[in-house]
C-alpha cells in the first residue's frame, strides 16, 4: 500500500504543487523563500518524510499567502495519503531543544481540526529573515485544518526568532513522523470513527 498523494493548489495569489510520501523520505523544495523551504526541509529530514514542493507566490507583497495556502495544500496531501487513517500511531509528541530554545509539540490524527499555539502569547524577538512565528503559526493552521489534525505547540523557553521557529518545525516532524506510524489494522478511535 502506498501512502502518497499530490496536491496541486492554485489561487489568483499561489500556484503551489505539494507531492507527500509517508515512507520515502526525500525532498525537492522550490518555495521561492529560502528560509521557508530551509523549514520544509527540516519537516521532511526529521519527518522521514517525502516531500516535493514547487511553490510560486506574491512574495514582491508579503510571504504569508505563499505559506499559509502551502500548509493548507500539505494538510490536503496528508490527508489523503492516511486514506481512513486505519492502524496508525494517530498520536506523536516530541521535544526539540536549540540553544537557548525548548519547544513540544503534540499531535493527534484524529480527523479533527485544532491549533493550540502558545508562542504568539510569547516575547518572541525578530525574525528569520521575513519569516516570523506569525507565520509559521498560519503555516501550521493552514496544515491543521485541512489535514484534520489536532496540534498543540508550546514554547518552554526561548525568545530568538530562528530558534524558536525552527525548533517549533523540528519537534513538529518528528511528532508527525510518530503519528504517521502503522502499528495496526484498527481505526484510531475509541468511538470507532473519526
Amino acid at each position: 500500500m502506498t501512502r502518497s498523494a499530490t496536491v496541486h493548489r492554485r489561487t489568483l495569489e499561489t500556484d503551489i504543487k505539494v507531492k507527500l510520501d509517508l515512507d520515502t523520505p526525500g525532498a525537492a523544495l522550490a518555495s521561492g523563500h529560502g528560509f521557508f523551504d530551509h523549514m520544509l526541509e527540516q519537516l521532511s529530514r526529521h519527518g522521514r518524510l517525502g516531500l516535493q514542493v514547487q511553490a510560486t507566490g506574491d512574495l514582491h507583497i508579503e510571504p504569508h499567502h505563499l505559506i499559509e495556502d502551502t500548509g493548507i495544500t500539505l494538510g490536503q496531501a496528508l490527508s489523503q495519503a492516511l486514506g481512513d487513517r486505519q492502524g496508525i500511531e494517530r498520536y506523536g509528541s516530541a521535544f526539540v531543544p536549540m540553544d537557548e530554545t525548548l519547544a513540544h509539540v503534540v499531535v493527534d490524527l484524529s480527523g479533527r481540526a485544532h491549533l493550540a499555539f502558545e508562542p504568539e502569547a510569547l516575547d518572541v524577538w525578530g525574525s528569520a529573515g521575513d519569516f516570523t512565528h506569525y507565520h509559521l503559526r498560519e503555516f501550521l493552521r493552514g496544515f491543521c485544518n485541512h489535514g484534520g489534525v489536532t496540534l498543540h505547540v508550546r514554547l518552554l523557553s526561548g525568545r530568538e526568532a530562528h530558534h524558536v521557529i525552527e525548533a517549533i518545525m523540528k519537534a513538529f516532524a518528528r511528532a508527525l513522523r510518530d503519528a504517521v506510524k502503522v502499528t495496526s489494522t484498527d481505526l484510531p478511535s475509541t468511538k470507532g470513527a473519526l
